[in-house]
């Protein structure tokens, strides 16, 4: 039986606080089965998780993907680096972008698509400054308050 697209999604919530956003990607990353297996079960954390290049190969490292509950000695390491599967005309463009500016490279959220496979969503980021965390905080804090009144009016 397949997961729906919408059943399984890990989210960094903490990535949105403390990187704007440039670009964002779609990729498939290589992993074992009981990867996977823990990924569906929802026991992925992906907070100080960041992208690598490494030969020419982009890779996820500091994602904990907790060991599968029925996994026996072949069970996997929890923090293993991961590759990420893009297309090698993507790979270049994104290599070229982090080298030149000094940009970081997250991954945003983890889902599985409709096929059951699992996907990382990635982002090209620039870290935000102290005042720029306060700034969109106070935007988002506005924005709910202008909701909450238009709500009450109706």
């Amino acid at each position: 039986m397949k997961a729906a697209s919408s059943d399984i999604v890990i989210r960094n919530k903490k990535a949105s606080h403390d990187y704007e956003f440039i670009d964002k990607y779609i990729a498939g990353i290589q992993l074992t089965g009981t990867e996977i297996k823990s990924i569906r079960a929802g026991k992925a954390v992906l907070t100080d998780s960041y992208c690598l290049f490494r030969d020419g190969e982009l890779y996820i490292k500091g994602m904990h993907i907790a060991e599968y509950w029925w996994g026996n000695i072949n069970n996997h390491d929890p923090l293993r680096e991961r590759k990420l599967l893009l297309k090698a005309r993507e790979l270049k463009k994104i290599e070229r972008k982090v080298k030149e500016t000094g940009l970081t490279i997250i991954v945003i959220k983890i889902f599985i698509n409709e096929k059951g496979l699992a996907k990382a969503e990635i982002a090209i980021s620039k870290g935000k400054k102290e005042y720029d965390k306060r700034e969109s905080l106070k935007r988002k804090d506005s924005d709910r308050e202008l909701d909450r009144l238009r709500k009450s009016k109706h």
